[in-house]
């Protein structure tokens, strides 16, 4: 896409490339060491993202660079083949005018995609942490707006303290290693987060995707059956974060909730991350979850380790 759009003065953009992923986590974790004290991100995460099927990169990316020095980055994506657009956005503090650039480039590019799709307006989610390098004043007066909050609880492990549970009588785990279970992992997922703010179903192509499953390690993902009812809930986490292992989805299905699957799905992650020797264990969660999940974590010992806002901003195509 052609784009009259000039950056500010001494500043230049280009779109990434996958050769670019190197220097892209660099500055995805000096932001992150600003905001949370971690840094957390791999290359092949950025990667991941960099070969998302719902990016063109030529068009949907873009690297904001002072003096060859990458201070900013943008990544755009579209999973709802609707109105729905996706956005990251990272940029090293003090650079506003940057900041804002990539911005309005990204805006106008949701506009774009969803008007491809047949859509009247573009309605963009951008996940900020609560304390931010980016000047939120400047956000707010661009029309973005908050409308939910995530908080990322962590708790720490011991192998003396945190022994994989024995399961409740006619209660059976299995792991996900055989193409089936992980099937059955994705439908269980897909029923039990369908009344989820701002679920959107997705295929099991499309979420093999969005789980980066080239390098998803499926003895690390559990499939609970419950006698008499059947496969009743799921636990996905993944051993990839170089500060703690990570829960990625816990669904309960509604039918076999209240009866303490949560909680032993929960405390079996824990003994189990601490029986691979990790010391230290998240997740995150929405805090207006309706479900009493953020009430769960918090009984088995997990606390608040930061926060991450959802902005969205609505624009017409």
């Amino acid at each position: 896409m052609t784009t009259s759009l000039n950056p500010p003065p001494g500043l230049t953009v280009r779109a990434a490339t996958l050769d670019d992923a190197d220097a892209v986590c660099a500055l995805l974790n000096e932001v992150d060491l600003l905001e949370t004290g971690r840094a957390d991100t791999g290359p092949d995460e950025v990667l991941a993202g960099l070969r998302h099927p719902g990016v063109d990169l030529e068009r949907d990316s873009w690297l904001l660079i002072d003096d060859g020095r990458l201070i900013g980055y943008a990544l755009l994506w579209d999973d709802s083949h609707g109105e729905r657009i996706d956005l990251d956005h990272y940029v090293l503090p003090g650079r506003t005018d940057g900041a804002l650039h990539l911005f309005e480039r990204a805006e106008s590019r949701a506009a774009e995609r969803a008007a491809d799709n047949g859509a009247a307006r573009a309605v963009v989610h951008l996940h900020l942490n609560t304390a931010p390098t980016m000047d939120l004043a400047a956000l707010r007066a661009r029309g973005w707006r908050t409308v939910r909050r995530y908080n990322v609880l962590a708790r720490s492990l011991a192998a003396g303290t945190d022994p994989v549970p024995a399961a409740p009588a006619g209660v059976t785990l299995r792991d996900c290693r055989d193409e089936d279970d992980r099937r059955r992992a994705h439908a269980l997922l897909q029923e039990s987060f369908a009344d989820h703010f701002d679920f959107r179903p997705r295929t099991y192509r499309q979420w093999l995707d969005d789980i980066h499953a080239e390098r998803a390690d499926w003895s690390l993902v559990w499939i609970a059956h419950v006698e008499g009812v059947g496969d009743a809930a799921v636990l996905r986490t993944h051993d990839d974060r170089p500060s703690m292992g990570w829960i990625g989805n816990l669904g309960v299905l509604g039918e076999a909730r209240g009866q303490g699957l949560g909680s032993h799905l929960l405390r079996h992650a824990f003994g189990h991350y601490a029986a691979l020797g990790r010391d230290r264990i998240g997740l995150g969660v929405d805090t207006d979850n309706s479900s009493g999940a953020l009430a769960l974590y918090e009984r088995h010992g997990m606390a608040l380790d930061h926060a991450v806002d959802t902005w969205e901003l609505v624009r017409p195509v």
